[in-house]
């Protein structure tokens, strides 16, 4: 299992430069803000209530990871879901101070100055 979840580490941290790079200024503004943040899972996550507009595309970045996400799992004889938890150590590890995140145990997070970049246990070290 070890040796699998490395070959999808390569894989998704191939993806995770793509996957963030898809947002726009408003994306990257209420990710600054807390109000949006990255989930354990690989997909973003709404903090608090936000306008609809952001909801949207949040919506619409998270589509474009799940296709992101199934193309590659097609590939690699995985479940899109095992990507997406893959790539989230990736992107999970590129939170920046201020924004938020949400770990497998389901509360969200905010990175204080001085902590490390969160980094789930299943990721490795």
């Amino acid at each position: 299992m070890r040796h699998y979840l490395l070959i999808l580490t390569g894989a998704a941290a191939l993806l995770a430069a793509p996957a963030a790079a898809q947002e726009g200024p408003t994306v990257a503004q209420a990710r600054s803000a807390g109000l949006i943040g990255e989930r354990y899972d690989g997909y973003i996550g709404l903090v608090t209530a936000v306008s609809p507009a952001l909801r949207r595309q949040v919506a619409g970045i998270n589509i474009r990871r799940r296709s992101l996400y199934s193309s590659l799992a097609a590939r690699r004889g995985a479940t899109p879901e095992e990507v997406g938890i893959t790539t989230a150590c990736a992107l999970l590890g590129r939170v920046g101070v201020g924004e938020s995140y949400q770990l497998a145990a389901g509360s969200w997070q905010r990175r204080l100055p001085g902590q490390a970049a969160p980094r789930p246990e299943y990721c490795g070290r």
